[in-house]
């Protein structure tokens, strides 16, 4: 027994994973392929079987408003009630969701019947997902946060867009599309058996609301956090841009890739590999940010790599059209550097000693908003600048980014970096376990 612990010791220090939310971690993984299996084809399904381009745009909107909403509270609700319960609850969430979306609205089209249905359903996988991530705060130490984080992304990412597409792409032949959206009920359940039966770690919140009264405080911290510490605040408005792009791109970027010589099976095969660079670079950078500092990985890597891969993205198939190889690259770079922004979720919850599940809650609201604000940026803008437009006011928003990023320092934290023979010596992670000290 002496043996085996030493080993998984062995193993958490190496990977960053805290052991004892190892299932945790897989459930989230499984939990999310369920989640995510829809994404790449729904649209054009409801499409092929009459629903409007309007109504579709409604639908979504309906689910983005539910998952900012839910991403907003998952924090606060996590740390004030705990993490399992909040899971519980966006575990029901989707059930209800998804049993009246696909049982009641989906078969028949009936429009307000599947609006409300899949806006619930929105509910569910942030209070699920992003809740887990105030128990990672509490249970990784401090050095290793940013692993820590760097494997939450990693399976949260690996589940909703690359399994769940993978998966998918078999179902929808063998199981048919209504049987296809039955099936993500087993994968949830599965998750959920991982993440809340087997995942027996405990939760220690500093601010735990052991009452009403103490629970109501908490969710009030989700809005007052920000002025209390205005650098969270900052954390959530970076946290916004990192992913605007994501959802901003399927909009028009295919249709863009389209003229310079990618049709939409050659894009897809591109969109998903760029995921599947951004689930690999989320562990990377995970470990990046721990030894080279948190701050410095999120500007260099994050806000201004993705500036300099958004414009490659655009200019690239000008360039080399029809180039697959060359184009794929480029994708590759902006998926990595997309994964620059994962210390932001270390960084964040550090800024406060205590309610840690606010400072989340802002850093979540921040992942949810882009569901909806990528898609309206195009929409307000297209018609004025078009595709070249749309992508230089993108790689704009990525170095603004970077620049408030400057601005979020940890306490006490007066200097972070120094060139030495030119080398970035980072010594941050001194100052960080000061912080760590004095907690």
């Amino acid at each position: 027994m002496q043996k085996l612990a030493a080993n998984n010791t062995s193993f958490a220090d190496k990977t960053g994973i805290p052991m004892s939310l190892l299932w945790g971690y897989v459930g989230i993984l499984i939990f999310m392929m369920g989640d995510g299996m829809e994404t790449g084809w729904l649209s054009p399904y409801l499409t092929g079987r009459g629903m409007s381009i309007e109504q579709n745009a409604s639908l979504f909107t309906a689910y983005g408003i539910t998952v900012a909403v839910s991403a907003w509270f998952s924090g606060v609700l996590a740390e004030g009630f705990g993490p399992k319960k909040t899971m519980l609850a966006g575990l029901l969430l989707y059930l209800a969701g998804t049993a009246g979306f696909v049982g009641y609205g989906l078969g028949q089209l009936n429009f307000p019947v599947m609006i409300v249905t899949y806006a619930l359903r929105g509910f569910g996988y942030p209070l699920f997902a992003y809740s887990f991530m105030v128990w990672i705060a509490y249970q990784s130490p401090k050095e290793k946060l940013g692993r820590a984080v760097g494997w939450f992304w990693f399976v949260f990412t690996g589940g909703l867009n690359v399994l769940g597409a993978f998966y998918s792409s078999w179902a929808i032949e063998s199981l048919g599309y209504i049987n296809t959206l039955w099936s993500s009920v087993f994968w949830v359940l599965i998750g959920a058996f991982f993440a809340l039966i087997l995942n027996r770690a405990p939760f220690k919140s500093s601010s735990h609301g052991n009452n009403a009264g103490g629970r109501a405080r908490e969710l009030l911290k989700g809005l007052t956090i920000v002025q209390e510490e205005p650098k969270v605040l900052l954390g959530g408005i970076v946290r916004i841009i990192n992913t605007t792009a994501q959802f901003a791109f399927p909009v028009f970027l295919p249709m863009y890739m389209e003229k310079h010589g990618f049709d939409t099976t050659t894009w897809l095969k591109i969109w998903g590999t760029i995921f599947t660079s951004n689930i690999i670079f989320n562990l990377i950078f995970g470990f990046v940010g721990d030894r080279f500092g948190w701050r410095n990985t999120i500007m260099w890597f994050g806000g201004v790599g993705c500036a300099i891969t958004t414009l490659l993205l655009y200019y690239v198939p000008q360039a080399a059209p029809g180039n697959f190889t060359i184009v794929l690259a480029a994708g590759i770079l902006w998926g990595a550097c997309l994964a620059g922004y994962v210390p932001l979720s270390a960084l964040v919850p550090s800024l406060v000693k205590k309610d840690k599940g606010a400072a989340i809650a802002i850093l979540n609201l921040g992942a949810g908003l882009p569901v909806f604000v990528g898609p309206a940026l195009v929409g307000l803008f297209f018609s004025a600048v078009g595709n070249e437009g749309i992508i230089w006011i993108l790689a704009i928003l990525y170095l603004i980014s970077a620049f408030l990023t400057k601005f979020i320092t940890l306490p006490d934290n007066a200097k972070t970096l120094h060139h030495v023979k030119g080398e970035a010596v980072q010594v941050a992670a001194l100052e960080e376990q000061a912080i760590d000290n004095k907690q």
